[in-house]
């Protein structure tokens, strides 16, 4: 069953092609990773997935139905957001930035119910992040910041979350947290998640199949056992690769020429 569509779709900037009919489909219960080189339109098609931006040309399709039938408060019920970064303008508590989370659900002029608030502790318990609950945002480190922003979209349970670079501000212990909190959310609540992500063994140990975007293209898809290969890395990153199952990880893994002649 098919939860996300996306037919056809192309976006331009003036004069400047970056997405040329792309089609994919996202099913419930699966973690899917976005990846390719700086500029290959990773963060432009996920702007178009959550409704940020409109295509040239095809479509994003929701259930079956247009994305922007939607209005953008049942919209917020189905597609939840972590973005590459957070800036708050205002002194919001950590508290507050993870119950807003839950304001598509609350009546207009309404408040939190019981389970609004056991929501939002759940999340920011699942991030590591309770203990900042009464401290504000404009007070964090950018890691802390990224983690809050994380929790909210935890907070606001959809079936499907979009994750733009989501670790990329985050030690390796707090990334490989929210990575294992999200794909047990994949396995237990069948949410359906797709990740742009830079480093190719964490989209290889967590991610069900992967899209490799080259030129504004998919230039292929699969698990990641079948498209995280020498040549393929080689065709898209330019980076010489071996490639195979880590016993220690659990994992297909990616060993990366690092040092050049």
């Amino acid at each position: 069953m098919t939860l996300l569509e996306v037919d056809r779709l192309s976006f331009h900037y003036p004069g400047r092609e970056v997405l040329h009919e792309i089609s994919l489909a996202l099913e419930p219960g699966k973690f899917y990773g976005l990846l390719g080189s700086n500029g290959s339109g990773k963060t432009t098609l996920l702007d178009l997935m959550i409704g940020n931006l409109r295509p040239t040309n095809g479509g994003v399709f929701l259930h079956g139905k247009p994305l922007p039938s939607y209005p953008r408060r049942k919209l917020a019920r189905e597609i939840a957001l972590i973005p590459q970064e957070f800036r708050a303008g205002f002194d919001f508590s950590v508290f507050e930035v993870v119950l807003m989370g839950r304001h598509p659900y609350i009546p207009r002029f309404g408040a939190p119910d019981e389970d609004d608030l056991a929501i939002v502790q759940e999340a920011m318990e699942a991030i590591g992040v309770a203990e900042l609950a009464d401290r504000p945002v404009t007070a964090l480190s950018g890691g802390e910041k990224q983690r809050v922003i994380a929790a909210r979209a935890l907070a606001q349970n959809t079936p499907i979350l979009i994750m733009d670079e989501a670790t990329a501000n985050l030690d390796v212990l707090h990334t490989r947290q929210i990575f294992n909190v999200v794909k047990k959310r994949v396995k237990k609540q069948s949410v359906t998640v797709i990740a742009a992500i830079h480093n190719l063994n964490q989209a290889a140990a967590f991610c069900d199949e992967i899209f490799l975007l080259k030129g504004g293209k998919i230039f292929a898809q699969g698990p990641a056992e079948d498209i995280l290969v020498p040549e393929k890395i080689f065709d898209v990153f330019g980076v010489r690769c071996r490639t195979g199952w880590n016993e220690f990880s659990g994992s297909h893994q990616v060993s990366l020429q690092w040092k050049t002649s």
